[in-house]
């Protein structure tokens, strides 16, 4: 039977988004008793709002969820413990508050992983194509929501994958951009040299819309990189990454790769695997040590949470001068791999796991199966980039041998964020990968059956 399909909010007409937008609102108590997606379900505007503010701001009554690290005024964060462990703040995340500004309507705080430090999302929200399959983390709700159709954007962070692994598992969008492009204020720290606030869609195009509809195209926050002239000429390949895969990953990834042929974008092979592993090395060794300085003081944390405490002091040992030569090390390391690895061509592509989307019984300690290669393997080609500060996309590009999503990852050179998501919807054009809604996702279905292709 075939998948059903549903629309980007990009692709809707004015009244139609007011059927999505109420659908969303319809569906999304049934959805969240499905997939566990919500710590908080938000109040989206009704119909008539909706309507009459369609023309007045770019966002106006797009649903969107946001990973609960973020602050609202007088609410704290859970950052998935069971209680904050800070005051409440005064203030809304900056990221929040564009959001809001620009006419999007928060439809409910997503749940995540404890102090976003598991990268399987085991224990908070079900991967709507399969409940025993890993939904990703940390960012694991807001993947599931998207996926689930309670949202069509949900904003995230991504540290070392934590955007970019839930769009694979979950079979979405996610895009996590060039390091200092998106402010971070009010959201939680774990590891400030490399965290990024990311969104996550159906599609780039979606991304896009609300990138430009936030403003953040008319700032200049990413560093001293500008974009090169002209659009992506031609694309590396991380053919030895590829080698890496099992068997139906490295299939779906080959027909995304394929596609780009198709749209003329010429593909050269590159060995990319030696400098991606010393980089995600570097990386998982800043992350181990700004976690440790920033979050091993939580007040009662080790009485509250004693296996993630102990996990968090595991960096302490990384003294601050290893950290510092960790850090002055990322502009040459930088430098190396745009020259090695991308050459003369504008991204690079990899996929975004080697593995299938785990089984949960896989990555939960507490189950028997468990394996910790696995764990590890599932950031294995995302972490290197948020050391580098390079932005990355990742779009669906098929499914495995368990039926369940695959996703493509695309690099970046640092701050050509814009042409990036303009490449990924380019490649969405011409494929219906992330169009398609997990069979599970039965309420948001039948209420936006009109809207269906």
């Amino acid at each position: 039977m075939p998948l059903a399909m549903l629309p980007q909010w990009t692709d809707l007409t004015p009244d139609q988004r007011v059927v999505a937008a109420t659908g969303c609102r319809d569906a999304g108590a049934d959805l969240d008793a499905a997939f566990r997606l919500f710590v908080d379900p938000g109040e989206a505007e009704d119909e008539s709002s909706q309507a009459a503010s369609v023309s007045r701001r770019p966002l106006a009554g797009l649903p969107y969820a946001a990973k609960d690290m973020f602050d609202l005024a007088g609410r704290a964060p859970s950052c998935g413990l069971e209680t904050a462990f800070s005051p409440p703040p005064g203030q809304t995340a900056a990221m929040l508050r564009r959001m809001d500004a620009a006419g999007a309507a928060r439809v409910g705080l997503t749940r995540m992983t404890k102090l976003a430090f598991e990268p399987s999302g085991i224990g908070t929200a079900l991967n709507p194509w399969n409940p025993d399959f890993a939904p990703g983390g940390s960012s694991s709700g807001s993947g599931a929501a998207v996926a689930s159709g309670a949202a069509f954007v949900a904003v995230g962070s991504d540290t070392a994958g934590s955007v970019r692994i839930p769009a694979s598992c979950c079979g979405v969008t996610g895009w996590k951009p060039s390091t200092g492009f998106v402010s971070d204020d009010g959201a939680m720290a774990l590891s400030p040299s490399l965290d990024t606030i990311g969104l996550l869609a159906r599609g780039a195009a979606d991304i896009l819309l609300v990138v430009s509809g936030i403003a953040l195209f008319d700032t200049d926050q990413a560093g001293d990189v500008k974009p090169r002239d002209g659009g992506s000429r031609s694309i590396a390949v991380a053919t030895d990454l590829l080698e890496r895969c099992e068997t139906s990953v490295r299939a779906a990834c080959e027909d995304g790769i394929a596609l780009f042929r198709t749209l003329g974008m010429p593909t050269i092979a590159s060995a990319a695997g030696p400098a991606i592993d010393e980089n995600g090395a570097a990386a998982l060794r800043v992350l181990g040590a700004e976690a440790a300085r920033n979050l091993g003081s939580i007040p009662d944390l080790a009485a509250r949470e004693p296996t993630l405490a102990r996990r968090i002091a595991s960096g302490f040992p990384v003294d601050d001068d290893a950290l510092r030569r960790d850090l002055d090390a990322r502009s040459t390391a930088r430098a190396g791999l745009l020259d090695t690895v991308f050459g003369d061509a504008d991204v690079l592509v990899t996929p975004a796991m080697a593995i299938r989307t785990p089984r949960l019984c896989d990555v939960d300690p507490s189950a028997e199966g468990f394996s910790g290669r696995t764990l590890y393997a599932l950031s294995a080609f995302t972490r290197f980039a948020n050391y580098l500060g390079l932005p990355a996309l990742v779009v669906p590009t098929g499914f495995d041998d368990r039926a369940m999503p695959v996703g493509l990852q695309i690099i970046g050179r640092p701050g050509e964020d814009r042409a990036l998501l303009e490449l990924g919807a380019a490649f969405q054009a011409q494929s219906a990968w992330h169009g398609r809604v997990p069979p599970l996702a039965r309420p948001i279905l039948e209420a936006t059956e009109s809207l269906a292709p």
